[in-house]
């Protein structure tokens, strides 16, 4: 498995999503990550698992729609975290900012990811990451701000009545703060220097943000819970885990914990 696959098969839903119309569309089911599922996700994902069988190599999935899969072919069996739409809330009320993310791991836990890959799914932006080799967007390098500055604070929050209360004190510290609405992009917008922080008090499952993690510590940030702990060893599964505290530098990060009432951790 090469960067060079996974981007040829970001790209594939990227083209075809691009010409799908996707505002207004009504949901089917509920996948099987518990969420609703629109036809764009589905669609994606079909284009995702289309694009690894077509390789060849035998895989574990795990998807946000589909679940645990069992993937046949050759090789050790790579695990493969799946969110074929990242943001499709966003899409489908068209808002124009939702993406596809992919995680190769070589084991089962967060650690284990070798290769990170996030489309932007409107724009055509393609961050990746290799384990040991840096980050990229559109084969340019990236690095995380410089600086410890606050200066643009991104946060989730899926259940904004407790949610919000608990992170307030740190949007309050930073010059600017955003709530786009796909972990996914967030972390790659860390990535990429954009932004100084992202957020996420709720608990996160592995396929949301397992690409972003190695995007984010390949491009020189920190990544742990919002208690400051390390997060390296959560599994690559269904089940919901960690809240998510990812910063560009180790100053903005102590900062961050410090307005969250927590013990600052570098690992």
């Amino acid at each position: 498995m090469k960067t060079k696959d996974i981007r040829r098969i970001g790209r594939q839903v990227f083209e075809r999503v691009k010409d799908t119309r996707v505002k207004g569309q009504r949901p089917l089911e509920r996948g099987a990550g518990g969420d609703r599922m629109f036809p764009v996700d589905r669609l994606s994902e079909e284009i995702i698992l289309a694009g690894l069988r077509g390789l060849g190599q035998r895989f574990h999935i795990v998807s946000e729609e589909a679940g645990l899969l069992e993937m046949e072919g050759e090789g050790e069996g790579l695990v493969v975290a799946i969110d074929p739409v990242d943001g499709s809330k966003n899409a489908v009320a068209g808002i124009p900012l939702f993406g596809a993310s992919i995680a190769v791991c070589r084991g089962g836990e967060l650690a284990a990811v070798e290769i990170g890959y996030v489309i932007n799914l409107v724009t055509g932006d393609e961050f990746w990451a290799e384990k040991g080799q840096g980050a990229f967007q559109n084969g340019r390098r990236i690095h995380c701000q410089r600086g410890g500055e606050l200066k643009l604070a991104l946060f989730e929050a899926s259940t904004p009545s407790t949610h919000l209360r608990r992170i307030l004190p740190l949007l309050e510290g930073a010059n600017k703060t955003r709530c786009l609405g796909s972990i996914a992009l967030d972390l790659a917008l860390l990535a990429s220097g954009a932004a100084s922080l992202l957020v996420s008090p709720g608990a996160s499952r592995s396929f949301d943000y397992a690409a972003g993690f190695l995007l984010v510590k390949e491009a020189g940030g920190l990544f742990t819970d919002m208690e400051g702990n390390a997060i390296d060893g959560e599994k690559i599964g269904m089940q919901r885990g960690a809240s998510l505290l990812a910063s560009a530098n180790p100053e903005i990060h102590g900062t961050a914990l410090k307005a969250l009432g927590g013990a600052y951790c570098n690992e």
